[in-house]
C-alpha cells in the first residue's frame, strides 16, 4: 500500500482508486552507448594516425569529438569498473582483475556494491539497459550455473545480457552467456563473435524501440577485439600483409607524422625511443619479418571488421531516427598489449605455461593465423607501435598502458564537430559526464546500499567549448607496483621491477602540457616537483586503497581468501547435456594424479564421440571414442601425447577411464582403462605447469574448438554417456598447488 493515494472503503463504491504514474525518463533523453575497444593502441583508429581501415569510427570522430588526452588504468577489468562506476578501481575493488581476491578491500575481484554502476542508476529511472560483450567484473568461477548471480551483469543493474565473462575468448567458438545461462556458439555460417555482438545489440534496441520509441536505452557494448586471439576473415587480414611490410619502425614514424598532420599530437612531439626488448626492424631475419607482419596483419584486419560490424549499429541506429540522439562514447580499455612476447605467438598458452616458443612454430602455422585454431598475438615491436608515439604497454602505467582513444558522438548535444579536446580526462570521468548530461545526482543509496562519492569530473564543459577550464584532482594510478600521478599537466611515473624494493624504484618527472610522449625526463632538473608529486601519490593511494603496495605477477597472485566450494573439491561427478563450464570451476588436474571415469552403453563397436573434453587446439585435454577405439589426448601447448586403446571397446555398459600417475614434477604416466583393464599408455613428459586452457570443459561433447585434432567439434558421442566422474589425488606439485590457491593466473 506504499504511496497509494486512493482511498479503501468496504466496498468498490465507496473506495477510490489511484494508478501512480509510470516511471519514465525525461522526454527526449538521449540514448546513451558505450564502445569498448580491448587492447587496441593510441594510434590504431585511423583518426589517430593508423593506416588501418577504420571508417565508421573516423566518420563518429568527424562529426563529433576527439580527445588526444584521454587515460585509463591500463587493464581491463580495472578500466571497466572506472568506466561504469565513475571512481577509481582500487577504491571499488578491482586493484587488478576479476580473476584475483587479494584480502584486502582493494582487490576483491568484484565492485563494491557501494559503487553503483551507471545502469543501476539508469534502470530505475527509465531507461532501459543492455550489455553486449566482454564482463570481466565477475570471478570466473562464480560464472558456472551454480552461481552465485550476485556479480552477473543482469544483478548490476542491466535488463540484458549477451557476451562472454573472461578476459578472452575464441572469436569462432566463444564461450557464451544469455542473460543468465550458458549457452553454444549459434550455428550460422561463417560466425564471428564480433558480428553476433552486434546482431544482439540491434535486436535489443528494437525490441525495445518498437514498442517505446520514447524510452531511452544504454548500451555497454564490449567488443572481444583487440584483444588476443586476433581472429578475422582472411579477407579482412590478406590486405595489410603489403601494408605492414616496411615494419613497426617505418609505421611509428609515419604514425606520428600522420598524428602531427591530424592535430592529434602537437608539432614537435618526439618518438619515444625504441623498447630494449624490441629490435630494429632492419636486423631482423627474414622469417622474423614474414611472421611478425602476418601476426600484425590479424591484428589489423580485426579491428577493420570490428568497425565495419560498428558501422553496422550506427546504420541501425540512424535507420530508426534514434542516433542524432544518441551519446556515443568510444574507447580503448588500455594500451597494445605486451602479452605476445618480443616473438609474436601462434599460441599464447605456451607463453602462459613457460614453454620456449620460436620463429619455426610460428612459421609452421603460418597460413592458419587468424582462424579459430590458433591463439595468436602480434610482437612486442608491433604492440610499441599501437602505442606510438608513448612508451612501454598495457599493464604498465606510462603513456603506452594508459594514454587511450576517447570519441564522443552526440549530433544533438554537440556542435564543434570533428574538432580535437586536449584536456586531461579518465576512464573516471565518463560516468560523472553521462549523469551532469542528464542532469541526474548521484543517489545516496542505490538498492539498499550507501554510495562512495565519485572520483571522476565531468567533461560536459568540455563538449560545448575546446578552452573549457576542466578543474580536475590529481590522478592516481596504480598496476602491479608501477606508479603514477598527473597533476596540473605533470605526471611523475615510476616502472617497478618485480621483486625489487619499491623504494628503489627510480621515478621520472614529465612535464605533460610540453611533453606529449614522456620523452623528456626532468626528475633530475626538477627534484622539487617530483618530490611534491611522489609524496601526493602516497596520499592518494592512501585514500583510494592502493595499498599495500604488491608487486605479485600474474602466476604469483595469491587468494587469501576461503577458497571457492567448487575448486577446493577433489570429487567431481557431471552429467551429460550440463552447461560448459569454465576453466575456472573445472577439476584441477595440474601436476597431480587423478583419475576420469566415464559410464557408458555401446550399441556397436565403432561408436565415437568425446566423453570429456577440457580446453582447445591451443592446450588442454580429451577423452574420447574414435572408430571404437578409447582415445586420450594430452595438448601441452601443442605437444600432443595420444593414448589409444589397442582394440576397438566391445558393444555393451563399461566404465571407461583415464588414470594418470604423477611420477615427478610436472611429468607421469597416463593410463586408459576398460573396466579397470589397462589398455594402453603412455609416458607424458611434460605437463602444463600454470594454465590448463583458457576454454573451459565440455561433458559428452567439445562444443568449441576441438582439442585434437583427431576429430572436428561437437563430436558428439553417439552412444549413452550416463555420468563423468573425477578423482584427483593429494600429491599435486608444490608450484601447481600454489599456481591454485593463487587462482587462474592467465586472465588479461
Amino acid at each position: 500500500m506504499q504511496n497509494f493515494q486512493g482511498s479503501i472503503g468496504r466496498t468498490i463504491q465507496d473506495s477510490k482508486p489511484h494508478w501512480p504514474d509510470p516511471i519514465a525518463a525525461p522526454a527526449s533523453a538521449p540514448n546513451v552507448v558505450f564502445v569498448v575497444f580491448d587492447d587496441v593502441g593510441f594510434s590504431d583508429f585511423g583518426c589517430y594516425g593508423s593506416e588501418i581501415n577504420t571508417p565508421t569510427l573516423d566518420a563518429l570522430a568527424g562529426n563529433g569529438l576527439r580527445y588526444s588526452n584521454f587515460h585509463t588504468t591500463g587493464l581491463c577489468s580495472a578500466t571497466r569498473a572506472s568506466l561504469l562506476t565513475g571512481r577509481n578501481h582500487h577504491r571499488v575493488g578491482m586493484g587488478t582483475l576479476a580473476d584475483w581476491d587479494l584480502g584486502f578491500p582493494a582487490s576483491r575481484g568484484r565492485v563494491s556494491l557501494n559503487a553503483a554502476t551507471l545502469p543501476e542508476i539508469l534502470r530505475p529511472l527509465g531507461w532501459n539497459t543492455f550489455a553486449i560483450g566482454k564482463w570481466h567484473l565477475t570471478p570466473m568461477v562464480e560464472t558456472t550455473g551454480a552461481g552465485p548471480y550476485t556479480d552477473w551483469p543482469l544483478a548490476r543493474g542491466f535488463d540484458r545480457f549477451y557476451g562472454f565473462f573472461d578476459g578472452e575468448t575464441n572469436h569462432w567458438k566463444p564461450e557464451l552467456t544469455y542473460d543468465n545461462h550458458r549457452i553454444p556458439v549459434p550455428d550460422t555460417d561463417e560466425y564471428h563473435l564480433t558480428a553476433d555482438l552486434v546482431d544482439r545489440s540491434i535486436e535489443f534496441v528494437r525490441d525495445q524501440k518498437s514498442v517505446l520509441p520514447e524510452k531511452p536505452f544504454f548500451l555497454n557494448l564490449a567488443f572481444g577485439a583487440c584483444h588476443a586471439p586476433h581472429h578475422a576473415p582472411a579477407s579482412f587480414i590478406e590486405p595489410y600483409l603489403d601494408v605492414f611490410a616496411d615494419g613497426y619502425d617505418a609505421t611509428r614514424e609515419r604514425r606520428l607524422a600522420r598524428q602531427i598532420e591530424l592535430g592529434i599530437v602537437p608539432e614537435g612531439t618526439e618518438l619515444t625511443p625504441r623498447h630494449p626488448s624490441v629490435k630494429p626492424w632492419s636486423e631482423l631475419d627474414a622469417d622474423r619479418r614474414l611472421t611478425f607482419t602476418h601476426l600484425q596483419a590479424a591484428y589489423a584486419g580485426m579491428l577493420e571488421h570490428a568497425d565495419a560490424e560498428l558501422g553496422r549499429l550506427v546504420a541501425y541506429l540512424a535507420s530508426i531516427d534514434q542516433l542524432d540522439n544518441t551519446l556515443i562514447f568510444a574507447i580503448s580499455d588500455n594500451g597494445a598489449s605486451q602479452e605476445g612476447s618480443p616473438l609474436g605467438t601462434v599460441n599464447a598458452l605456451r607463453i602462459g605455461n613457460g614453454i620456449r616458443d620460436s620463429v619455426q612454430n610460428n612459421l609452421d602455422h603460418l597460413d592458419q593465423i587468424g582462424s579459430e585454431y590458433l591463439n595468436n598475438n602480434y610482437p612486442l615491436g608491433w604492440a610499441m607501435a599501437g602505442n606510438t608515439p608513448l612508451k612501454r604497454f598495457k599493464q604498465n602505467v606510462h603513456g603506452g598502458g594508459v594514454r587511450d582513444p576517447l570519441i564522443v558522438h552526440w549530433p544533438t548535444g554537440l556542435s564543434d564537430e570533428g574538432a580535437i579536446r586536449r584536456q586531461f580526462c579518465h576512464a573516471v570521468d565518463v560516468t560523472p559526464t553521462v549523469l551532469d548530461l542528464l542532469g541526474i545526482e548521484l543517489p545516496d543509496a542505490v538498492n539498499g546500499h550507501d554510495q562512495m562519492p565519485l572520483d571522476g569530473s565531468s567533461l560536459a564543459p568540455t563538449l560545448a567549448a575546446a578552452e573549457a577550464d576542466q578543474r580536475r584532482d590529481p590522478q592516481l594510478f596504480e598496476l602491479f607496483g608501477h606508479r603514477a600521478l598527473w597533476h596540473d599537466g605533470w605526471k611523475a611515473v615510476a616502472w617497478h621491477q618485480a621483486g625489487t624494493p619499491f623504494d628503489d624504484d627510480q621515478w621520472e618527472l614529465y612535464h605533460l602540457d610540453g611533453d606529449f610522449s614522456e620523452f623528456d625526463d626532468l626528475a633530475s632538473e626538477q627534484p622539487d616537483k617530483l618530490s611534491e608529486l611522489v609524496d601526493r601519490w602516497w596520499v592518494e593511494a592512501a585514500d583510494v586503497g592502493v595499498l599495500p603496495l604488491d608487486d605479485r605477477q600474474f602466476n604469483q597472485r595469491w587468494v587469501l581468501s576461503a577458497k571457492s566450494p567448487v575448486t577446493n573439491r577433489t570429487e567431481h561427478r557431471y552429467w551429460p547435456g550440463q552447461a560448459h563450464l569454465p576453466t575456472d570451476a573445472a577439476p584441477d588436474i595440474r601436476d597431480r594424479s587423478y583419475r576420469i571415469d566415464a559410464d557408458v552403453v555401446l550399441t556397436n563397436n565403432i561408436e565415437q564421440g568425446v566423453l570429456v573434453a577440457h580446453g582447445d587446439r591451443a592446450c588442454g585435454y580429451a577423452l574420447f571414442l574414435l572408430d571404437g577405439y578409447l582415445v586420450h589426448d594430452y595438448n601441452a601447448a601443442g605437444d600432443h601425447t595420444v593414448v589409444r586403446s589397442a582394440q576397438p571397446v566391445p558393444p555393451g555398459a563399461h566404465i571407461l577411464s583415464y588414470r594418470f600417475t604423477r611420477t615427478g614434477s610436472h611429468r607421469g604416466i597416463g593410463e586408459l582403462l576398460v573396466n579397470d583393464e589397462v589398455v594402453g599408455e603412455a609416458e607424458i613428459e611434460a605437463t602444463l605447469p600454470l594454465i590448463l586452457s583458457f576454454e573451459g570443459l565440455d561433458i559428452g561433447a567439445d562444443e568449441m574448438v576441438a582439442v585434437s585434432p583427431d576429430y572436428e567439434s561437437p563430436f558428439a558421442f553417439s552412444g549413452r554417456l550416463t555420468e563423468v566422474r573425477y578423482r584427483l589425488a593429494t600429491d599435486q606439485g608444490a608450484e601447481a598447488e600454489s599456481a591454485r590457491q593463487q587462482g587462474e593466473i592467465h586472465k588479461q
